[in-house]
Formats: structure tokens, C-alpha cells, sequence
């Protein structure tokens, strides 16, 4: 190696890029093989791309499945080895993990190769049992579980940054002792791969879901998902994740299947599931009810149509006037409400209306619900197809009518507009309408239209026999577990929304008509073969409910023992909500209901759930409620939720959740701060690389034993006690001392989950103080003394310590590292973390503190002045201190190096010599003064500062164009029509501006005339 190649720069080394970390620091920046700098971002997950334009770049960070880091870079033998590992749950042994360290001892290529190495290192991770519950772990458990992403899924910005977030989590925890648990699986997501696989279906041409029958399409399902169900889990692979790929779950895995069928029985057998005819939102493209949390109200533009309604029997034709925004709805009307204290109205409360194309004659009501000031003040009533509408038709018994097919067809009730899809009835009606004179007006209106999450289509509310859940018992211990504490919510202004949505929550439709999915164990009971053949529906009054068909006929014969022998059964078609079996995800994949399993035993309930606020209803409180349910403890003890990823603009990057700065910030996404990472990344490899470039000089004069004698010393420093700490020199006990208190401030962040701050003080640590200074100052001690080596064991021991604060952040390059340089241990991943409560001297950092005011004051006068680069100067450090003096004094050759002096002309004094002239005295050697604080000065000789020929021809070229600025203005003030056009803004504004020129030139006249005295002396 060459001192050349693997120095730092020159000292203090500017950052362009401040940090301003995501949850990760500068790190986890490795994620594609192209440069090192978005996992900077992502906790340095992700890397930049090749030179394209800012937006196109932000774009395929959101559609692509993590660019070029995730392609596979690793060869099919190290796929197979964790693979195989994997299936095989292998638990090699320290000795065997040692024998297959793929590190050579003390090399390190010119920068870290992030495609190449990453591969490697994950494999030998993985292969040695890291991600397992350490056995020998002391503390106590830390589990986590993964969000399950969609199996349909592929790698974004959101799995991305949960991923990361968690993997902090728990390699932090990992080093600290915990016996911890990262549980990974995927969600079967019922609508989204059924509508997958539906498409590839149609694209190959091949008979759909109906041609072939449920069992043959769920099959093709099972193929799609073991070729391609894989690849988000790999590509989670790719990032880093430590999780025990081992003890990975599949929501319809046999076990959660069973999971789900228990829990769904058990809430039955309480009461707490009813079938029953009620209002949901429909999907006519899935042809399923979504959940009210799958529905998103966009504002569209749209028409609010005003048309008559006749009065019947009203001989001189009057009528109501009703504004709508669909009036396709107008068929299925059963009453018109007006406000019972509208003035307009109040005489027409129980008169009949009579329905425009139809004729059907419907009552006028009177209802508080009704907004006078809303449209014409009167409201039309579809309880069939209208929520609110429904709740009315509930309080006055309306009849509900129900005009539409599942595939938002009208049906035979909408008369001549049957088979019309719903928009071209719209269109069809709203013109027969103004065919017979009914029509007001079509204003232009902005609508919020429900929309879909799933497939985007405008949904459409229809009555419908579901399956539901009575939330308001379930709700309230979950109520309860956040109010006692014993659930945090973090940031905590969650917990009211939280609150308020438990408080008010409706009970939950769990049933979806899909084919994909956990089938709802309800058997419908028949007499015989013959009549369950005949039934339209397959489904009856008369039902059981049970865990598999034998305890359903069982059931059913027990229950009617008149026709045991006969009977049929026929399983409801319809399958459970997603977020039902999600909701069971913490015990479920531990192993319930088996209240015996082991793994529930031992790490049920969690510890933390980190995932994005968006799913705090959809999944996180549902989790909380079936786990106080199934096991009477809440599933864990800590929410977590992170924020949004958004561009420089503030604009959201991808769809979902997507990343995190701290506990629900929002992150704006600059790819100048993913350059910046990529940066730290390389500044980190650089300082190892110096100090293994220490090690070979150090190593150089002496033999192989004494080079192997030397990495064993390195290992071992312990700089640990008082005794030791004290007996180093200034340099090396103020960074010891320093990265005793980072150590104490990132593990309290850690504790407290801020785990942004964390990074900013590990990161701010590594490169302004341990790179710009402490690395640069050991370049002073003499090459091959003994304080050289001290130095070199200040830094091992500073550097192991910064590389495991690191670690969670930036796993990969960190372990790298740490193989590559002495250390104690096998692996970084599993390395105890730095201990708290380490000795600080804090009279060293005070007096360093001075050192680099020192630094900073000649390296600003050197800057004044036009000091050449590579010119040294001399002068003298006056300490006033005897204490700090001696401290200063000892460090001479790092201020000389660092300030660029000359050793042989610089001391340290107690006093300012009488002898010595100050600047502008006129004495035989002037001198620049420079207070650096209250009793330390240093005093620069100006005739070692400058060539005062060269300095003269600068201050001259200066004042030319000060002094014509200033005859400039000056004209300009003299000139009497100025004085009078101008505004007294402009002629002070003026005014200010002469001052001004005539301050500066003042000062350039002085230092000329300083110039000119030392050059006659």
C-alpha cells in the first residue's frame, strides 16, 4: 500500500453534503453495484443509477424492484448454499463459522465492491446461524414481526424502508445481548393475486378463473406462487435483512390456515360472527366487497343534476325539486326527505311522489339528517344504493330496492335500462329525463368519488349477504391497552387517531368473493344431496360452523338428528378478508393455537411492530384486538410507525408508506443527500484502509511472529479503565474519551427508538472528529516510536467501536471492515455492543478543544493573507494556563502539522514577550495577534506570512476597483438632477453605498501602508 492511496485528504476534509440522516445515517448505502449511495438514504439500502435526469430517477427508485443491487450478483452456488441452509436449519458451530471466514486477514481492495461482496457476506451470515435466536444470549427475548409484503409483490421505497428500520432494530439488539427474533413470511393477498393470476391467464390465452373451476384455478395460483411468489424475499436478501429466514411464514401455510379457521370458530362460538344482508362497498371489477378502509374518496370533477319530482295527484303539477350527482339511482328510490322545519317543504311531509320512468309512487318524509343548505334542500332516498341512504330506509322502513347486477349492470328492476352498464344509464336516464321536461339544470360539480384501492374503479355501495365481525367487544380491550401503557404508540399523536377510530368503529365485514384465500368454514346444511344441488346460492338458512367437514357433519347430525342420514353439506364459496389471517400474524406464525409451541411460549407476545401509519387501522389495531382475544395479552408492546418517503418537492415518491427519517417524519428524498452517503461510505473504507496501512509500516522492520504478535496487541487494547485512559497523550485521550460519550449518547437514542439522532452522532463523530482530526494528528507521531503505535491502538480500539455503532446501519461494508482489521469475536453482527459508562477526561477534551481553536485561528490568518499552501510559517502559542500549557506544548507537532507551521519557529509561551510588537506598532518585527479564547493567543510574525511584493500588487488591483465603486456613487451624488428624481430610498440607498467603498478603501490603505513598513524594515 501507499501512503498516497489510502490517506483521507488533506486534514478537515470538507462534507458537501451535511448529514441529515434518514434512519440511516449514511449507510446501508450499498444496495446496487453501480455506486454506493442510496442505502445511504434508506439506512444505505439502495445505490444511485447511471447519469439520468433527477425525475426519471426518482421514478425508477419507486417502480423498480431496487435497481441494480438486486440483481443477482450472487452465483448459483452461494443461492443453493443458503437455500439449502435454510431448508436444512443448520446450526454450525463457532469453530466451523471460523474455519469458513471468507476474510484474508489485512486486505482490502481500493473501495468497497458492493455487488461482489454483499452476496458473500449475506450467504456467510446466514449459513452461520446469525439470524437465529442467539442460544447463548443472555438477555431477554426481542422479537419482531415482519410486515408480510404481498406475495404478488415486488421490492419498493416502503418495503425498502421497513426493512431497513427493523433490521436497525434488531441488530442493535443483537449486539446488545438480546435473544432476538426477526419472524419474515409473505401475505397470500387474496384479491391481488387472484387478479394476477387472472391476467396472465387471459394475456396467454388460457381458460379463466370460471372455465376452470375453483380447484384447478386455485392450483394455478400455487404454481404462479412457487415460481414467482419468491422474489420479494430474496430481494429482501439483497438489502441485508436479518431475519430467520428459517421460521418463515406463508399465510396460507398449513399452519396459519389452521390459525385462522380456529379463531374464526372460536369468535362464532362467542357470538362475536353473524351473517347477515347489509350494505357493503362492492367492487364490480373484482366482483368482492372491499373493506371501508380499502376506499379512497378522491375529488373528481362531475355533475350535479337538478330535475323535477312530481307531487301525484297534484292537479296543478307541482313537484319537488332534487339535485343529485347519480342519477342512474333515481330507479331505485323509495322516498324523498325533506328537513321537517324547511319552510319550503314542511307542506309536502307526507304527501307521494312519483318516480321519474318508473311510476312508482313513494312517500315524502321528514328527517334532521337532511342538509337544507345542501343541493335543493331535498334528498332522495336508495337505501340500495347509498350508506346514509340506507340508515334512513332503516329508521322509517323503507323497502330497499336493489337495481344492479354484480358486474354494475342494471338489472331486471331498472326496466328498459336493464343490461346498461351503470355510467351509460346515467346518460340514457338523464336524457329521458329532459325528453319529458323533468330536467332543471347540469352544473359542473367536484365529487368525492370512492375509488377502490385495489382496482380503482369508482365502487358501488349494494346491499349483500356477508359475513361480519362485532368489533365493539373486541375493541374495547384494545381501547384499554394503550390507555394503561401497556401498548405505546410512537410518535405519539397517534394514539388519538387510534382512540378515535376504536371509539367509533363499525363491525368489520370479513367475507370476500374470491376464490384465493382462507375458505370460511360455515357448512350449509341440506336434507339431502338433491336439495343442496338445487339451491341457486349453495347456501341456506341452516348452517355449522367448524374446523374441517368431518366436525361440520358431526355438528350438523347432532344438531338434526331428523335427517342425520341424509343430509348434505355445502362449504360457503366465499373466503375471509386478508387482514383476517394478518390479524393473527404475531401468535400465529409462533405457533397457536398450540399454547404449548415452544417458540409462543417463549417469544410471545413481541416486542415491536414497525410498519408504515397507513395500516393502523387495516392492520395494526386488529392485531392488537385478536391477540388480547386469542392469548389475553396485547401481541407487543411497542408501535412503531414510520412516515413517508417524498421527492425534493415534497411529493410523494411511490404508493404506500415508504420511508422515514424518525418516528412519522416524513423524509424528502434528495438524491444529493444519496451522493453524500456514497461519500461517507468511501470515507469509512478509507480510514481503514489508512490504519491497516499503519499496521504495515509498523509491521515492516520486524518478522511474521512479531507481525501476528502486533494484530493480537491491536485486538486486545483496552483503553477501557481510568488508569489506561489517563495514561495516553492528549491526542489519543481526548478521541478515547470522545467515543466513550458517543457510545453513551447512541445507545440512550437507541433505548429511546430515535434512531435518526443515532446516526447523526455516530456519522458526525466518524468523519469531524476521528477522520478530520484524530486520523490527521497521527500522522505527527514519528514513524515506528513507540507513541506511533499507541496511536495505532487508539485508533483500532476507536474505529472497532465506531464500525459496531455502525453496523445496524450499514451492515455490510461495516462487517467488511471489521474482518479485515484486529478485532475480538468472529463476526461484527453477533459482537457485543460498546459498554456505557466508560471513563472521560474531561480536562482532555477542554484542552483539545483549545488545540483546534488554535488550528482553526492560523489556518483562517493563513487564509486572510494569501498564504502560499506549502509554506511554513513560524510564531508563538501564548497559554496563560500551566496546566493547558504543558498539554499544548506536548502537542506541538500536530498543531505544526496541522496549521502547516514550521516546528523549528513555533513555541509555546506563558506571556506575550515585551520585545514583541503588535501589528501596526511600527517595532522591528510586527506581528498578527490572534485570540483564540480567554488566556491562549498566537502571534504570527508578518514577515513569515507573506511576499509583501506579491501582497502589494493584490491590494493594489483591489483598491483600483474599490476607488472606482466610490467615484461612481460619488458622481452620482453630486449630480443635482439625481438628487431631485430620486426617491429618498434610492439617494440613502446611495449614500450607504459610498460609506461603504470609502470604509474598504480605508482598510486596503491601511494594510498598504502596513505592507510598506515591513517591507523597508
Amino acid at each position: 500500500m501507499q501512503a498516497q492511496t489510502v490517506g483521507l485528504g488533506s486534514s478537515f476534509a470538507s462534507r458537501k453534503q451535511p448529514c441529515n440522516m434518514t434512519i440511516a445515517t449514511p449507510a446501508r448505502m450499498q444496495l446496487a453495484s453501480l455506486s454506493t449511495g442510496l442505502r445511504g438514504f434508506l439506512a444505505g439500502r439502495l445505490m444511485g443509477r447511471a447519469p439520468v435526469s433527477r425525475q426519471h430517477q426518482l421514478r425508477q427508485l419507486c417502480i423498480q424492484p431496487i435497481p441494480s443491487r438486486l440483481h443477482p450478483a450472487a452465483t448459483p452456488t452461494d443461492v443453493e448454499e443458503i437455500t439449502s441452509t435454510r431448508n436444512s436449519g443448520s446450526t454450525s458451530t463457532s469453530t466451523s463459522i471460523a474455519s469458513q471466514n471468507p476474510w484474508p486477514k489485512g486486505e482490502l481492495p481500493k473501495t468497497f465492491e458492493a455487488a461482489s461482496s454483499e452476496p458473500r457476506i449475506y450467504a456467510w451470515w446466514e449459513s452461520g446461524g446469525y439470524f437465529r435466536p442467539q442460544e447463548n444470549a443472555q438477555g431477554l427475548p426481542y422479537v419482531i414481526p415482519m410486515p408480510p409484503p404481498n406475495v404478488t409483490g415486488k421490492l419498493h421505497m416502503g418495503h425498502a424502508m421497513f426493512a431497513t428500520i427493523q433490521d436497525v432494530m434488531i441488530r442493535t439488539a443483537r449486539m446488545r445481548g438480546r435473544k432476538t427474533l426477526w419472524l419474515p413470511g409473505t401475505d397470500h393477498a387474496g384479491i391481488a393475486t387472484q387478479s394476477v393470476v387472472e391476467k396472465m391467464l387471459a394475456s396467454e390465452g388460457k381458460p379463466g378463473r370460471l372455465e376452470l373451476g375453483r380447484e384447478a384455478f386455485n392450483e394455478r395460483v400455487w404454481a404462479w406462487k412457487a415460481e414467482y411468489g419468491g422474489s420479494i424475499n430474496n430481494q429482501l436478501r439483497r438489502l441485508g435483512a436479518s431475519c430467520d429466514w428459517g421460521r418463515e411464514r406463508f399465510t396460507l401455510d398449513e399452519g396459519l390456515s389452521s390459525a385462522v379457521v380456529e379463531a374464526f370458530v372460536r369468535l362464532e362460538e362467542k357470538g362475536l360472527i353473524y351473517r347477515g344482508s347489509y350494505m357493503v362497498n362492492w367492487s364490480p371489477t373484482l366482483r368482492t366487497a372491499v373493506s371501508d378502509l380499502e376506499v379512497d374518496y378522491v375529488e373528481e370533477p362531475g355533475f350535479m343534476y337538478y330535475f323535477r319530482y312530481p307531487i301525484a295527484d297534484s292537479p296543478e303539477g307541482a313537484f319537488l325539486p332534487i339535485a343529485t350527482t347519480r342519477p342512474e339511482t333515481i330507479l331505485g328510490d323509495t322516498a324523498v326527505a325533506v328537513h321537517p322545519e324547511d319552510p319550503r317543504y314542511k307542506h309536502l311531509v307526507g304527501r307521494e311522489c312519483v318516480v321519474p320512468m318508473v311510476g312508482r309512487r313513494i312517500k315524502v318524509l321528514a328527517d334532521e339528517y337532511v342538509d337544507r343548505e345542501f343541493g335543493t334542500g331535498a334528498l332522495k332516498i336508495t337505501p340500495g344504493h347509498d350508506p346514509n341512504d340506507y340508515e334512513i330506509g332503516k329508521r322509517f322502513n323503507l323497502e330497499t330496492i336493489n337495481i344492479m347486477n354484480k358486474d354494475a349492470t342494471l338489472n331486471a328492476a331498472a326496466g328498459k335500462f336493464a343490461g346498461m352498464d351503470r355510467f351509460e344509464a346515467r346518460k340514457a336516464l338523464w336524457a329521458d329525463i329532459e325528453a319529458q321536461g323533468l330536467a332543471i339544470k347540469r352544473e359542473n360539480y367536484t365529487i368525492r368519488a370512492p375509488r377502490s384501492q385495489r382496482s380503482g374503479e369508482i365502487i358501488e355501495p349494494l346491499i349483500s349477504d356477508q359475513w361480519f365481525v362485532r368489533m365493539e367487544p373486541l375493541a374495547k380491550p384494545a381501547l384499554a391497552a394503550v390507555a394503561d401503557g401497556s401498548i405505546r404508540i410512537m410518535p405519539e399523536r397517534f394514539e388519538k387517531i387510534y382512540n378515535n377510530w376504536l371509539e367509533n368503529i363499525k363491525d368489520w365485514c370479513i367475507s370476500r368473493q374470491l376464490w384465493w384465500g382462507h375458505r370460511i368454514p360455515v357448512w350449509y346444511v341440506f336434507p339431502n344431496a338433491a336439495a343442496a344441488q338445487a339451491s341457486p346460492t349453495g347456501d341456506s338458512d341452516v348452517y355449522v360452523v367448524a374446523r374441517n367437514e368431518t366436525e361440520a357433519y358431526e355438528k350438523a347430525r347432532a344438531a338434526h338428528p331428523d335427517m342425520a342420514a341424509t343430509l348434505a353439506l355445502v362449504q360457503d364459496q366465499d373466503v375471509l378478508d386478508t387482514w383476517f389471517s394478518s390479524g393473527l400474524w404475531p401468535f400465529s406464525t409462533l405457533g397457536w393455537p398450540n399454547t404449548e409451541a415452544p417458540d409462543l411460549k417463549h417469544f410471545y407476545p413481541t416486542q415491536v411492530l414497525e410498519t408504515g401509519h397507513d395500516i393502523l387501522f387495516f392492520w395494526v389495531s386488529r392485531m392488537i384486538m385478536m391477540g388480547i382475544e386469542f392469548t389475553g395479552k396485547p401481541p407487543f408492546s411497542l408501535v412503531f410507525l414510520h412516515g413517508l418517503v417524498r421527492d425534493e418537492k415534497g411529493r410523494k415518491v411511490c404508493v404506500g408508506d415508504c420511508a422515514w427519517t424518525g418516528a412519522g417524519q416524513d423524509l424528502n428524498l434528495s438524491l444529493d443527500r444519496i451522493t453524500g452517503n456514497r461519500n461517507f461510505t468511501n470515507k469509512l473504507w478509507n480510514a481503514g484502509k489508512f490504519i491497516l496501512f499503519q499496521m504495515d509500516r509498523a509491521k515492516a522492520a520486524g518478522s511474521e511472529e512479531a507481525g501476528l504478535a502486533l494484530n493480537e496487541q491491536l485486538a486486545q487494547a483496552d483503553f477501557s479503565t481510568p488508569q489506561a485512559l489517563q495514561a495516553l497523550p492528549l491526542a489519543e485521550r481526548w478521541i478515547v474519551s470522545r467515543v466513550h460519550q458517543v457510545v453513551d449518547e447512541v445507545t440512550e437514542r437507541h433505548d429511546k427508538y430515535d434512531f435518526n439522532p443515532a446516526g447523526i452522532a455516530t456519522y458526525n463523530f466518524f468523519w469531524d472528529e476521528f477522520a478530520d482530526w484524530f486520523i490527521e494528528s497521527s500522522k505527527s507521531r514519528p514513524s515506528g516510536s513507540p507513541q506511533a503505535q499507541q496511536s495505532l491502538a487508539v485508533a483500532v480500539y476507536v474505529f472497532d467501536r465506531i464500525l459496531k455503532l455502525m453496523h445496524p446501519f450499514m451492515p455490510y461494508v461495516t462487517e467488511e471492515l471489521w474482518q479485515a482489521l484486529p478485532h475480538k469475536g468472529e463476526a461484527l453482527i453477533v459482537a457485543p455492543w460498546p459498554d456505557m459508562g466508560l471513563p472521560v477526561c474531561s480536562t482532555s477534551i477542554s484542552h483539545w478543544g483549545a488545540l483546534q481553536g488554535i488550528v482553526y485561528a492560523i489556518r483562517n490568518a493563513r487564509a486572510e493573507y494569501n498564504v502560499e499552501t506549502g509554506k511554513k510559517i513560524g510564531g508563538s502559542v501564548i497559554v496563560e494556563d500551566a496546566n493547558e500549557r504543558a498539554s499544548l506544548e506536548a502537542e506541538l507537532p500536530v498543531i505544526s502539522l496541522l496549521a502547516r507551521m514550521d516546528p523549528s519557529q513555533l513555541g509555546v509561551l506563558p506571556a506575550v514577550p515585551e520585545s514583541t510588537p503588535a501589528q501596526g506598532s511600527g517595532g522591528a518585527q510586527p506581528n498578527v495577534s490572534l485570540v483564540v479564547k480567554d488566556g491562549i493567543q498566537v502571534l504570527l510574525p508578518m514577515a513569515g506570512l507573506f511576499d509583501a511584493e506579491k501582497e502589494l500588487g493584490r491590494l493594489n488591483k483591489q483598491r483600483t476597483k474599490l476607488q472606482k465603486d466610490y467615484d461612481g456613487v460619488t458622481a452620482r451624488l453630486s449630480n443635482t438632477k439625481f438628487l431631485e428624481k430620486a426617491s429618498q430610498a434610492v439617494v440613502a440607498e446611495a449614500k450607504a453605498q459610498q460609506e461603504e467603498a470609502a470604509e474598504k478603501l480605508a482598510m486596503i490603505d491601511a494594510k498598504v501602508s502596513q505592507v510598506k513598513a515591513l517591507k523597508s524594515q
